[in-house]
């Protein structure tokens, strides 16, 4: 074998100790993730068997599970329920949220009435508003669209407007004293600083529309994980009501990542990215 043939087998060796080393860094955080998760549902599953606690109190996480493989259409058409009203309230809050937080940092006279109005508004106990939605739109989708939407703009808004404010004033007046209008100060300079912190609301507001969506399919829903938690609750079926916390829990994470996917391929260039790829 020639010297050559030697370096390129060492060199390949190598780049392969090194994708390999990469990979592992790589999936620490979701080797972890498992790791407590099994050693919960281990735990779980031991306590309920040792200890003898009746399934309608607390349900073995087996049975659970059970309960979701044999009846995977059920769930199935009530999470995309859910998910079709969370979603569909998130985005109206992203895309009201962002302008919100724009038209605050724009106008003086905004900023000291509406988003006062705002932080009073949401020192309101939500679930007290339920009932006016169902009452203003009906008992279809759109009360519990509404709640989603009111329970996640907050996040967005406050963290969108942070974002906007928080640019060295010395980018704005280099804008400025190269005559940019207002709008390209805004959309070119102050948006792109604030994508941060509108992400950072972002992951806050998809948590908070599905726990909105929950809200509203207990006050007025035929349909929905919600709806399934409420009558499992009113039959004593406490193994139907963990399957359906089970799923959510699995929909609010998945939801969570996804935007945090999208934050990664958006943000590549931030701080908080590269410090996750140098681990």
């Amino acid at each position: 074998m020639s010297s050559t043939s030697v370096i390129s087998s060492r060199r390949w060796g190598f780049s392969k100790q090194n994708d390999l080393m990469s990979y592992w860094r790589n999936t620490e955080q979701t080797r972890t993730i498992i790791i407590v998760l099994a050693v919960l549902v281990v735990v779980w599953e031991l306590s309920v068997r040792v200890f003898g606690i009746r399934s309608f109190l607390l349900p073995a996480p087996t049975v659970v599970i059970s309960d979701i493989i044999d009846n995977p259409a059920f769930f199935a058409k009530q999470s995309l329920y859910t998910l079709y009203v969370t979603s569909v309230g998130f985005l109206i809050a992203l895309v009201g949220g962002v302008l919100l937080a724009i038209a605050i940092v724009s106008s003086s006279f905004i900023d000291r009435t509406f988003y006062t109005l705002l932080v009073a508004t949401n020192s309101i106990p939500k679930v007290a508003l339920a009932p006016l939605f169902v009452i203003w739109l009906g008992t279809g989708g759109a009360p519990k669209i509404a709640i989603a939407a009111i329970i996640a703009i907050f996040p967005i808004v406050i963290n969108t407007t942070v974002g906007l404010r928080a640019i060295d004033n010395d980018m704005i007046d280099l804008a400025r004293s190269a005559r940019a209008p207002r709008r390209d100060v805004m959309l070119k300079v102050r948006f792109p600083n604030a994508l941060p912190s509108l992400f950072a609301g972002a992951k806050i507001g998809i948590s908070f529309a599905l726990i909105g969506a929950i809200v509203g399919e207990f006050v007025a829903g035929e349909q929905g994980l919600g709806y399934v938690i409420l009558t499992s609750q009113a039959t004593f079926n406490s193994t139907r009501a963990f399957a359906a916390i089970l799923v959510l829990g699995v929909l609010g994470t998945i939801m969570f990542f996804m935007i945090e996917a999208v934050e990664r391929w958006m943000l590549p260039w931030h701080v908080s990215q590269r410090s996750q790829k140098g681990r």
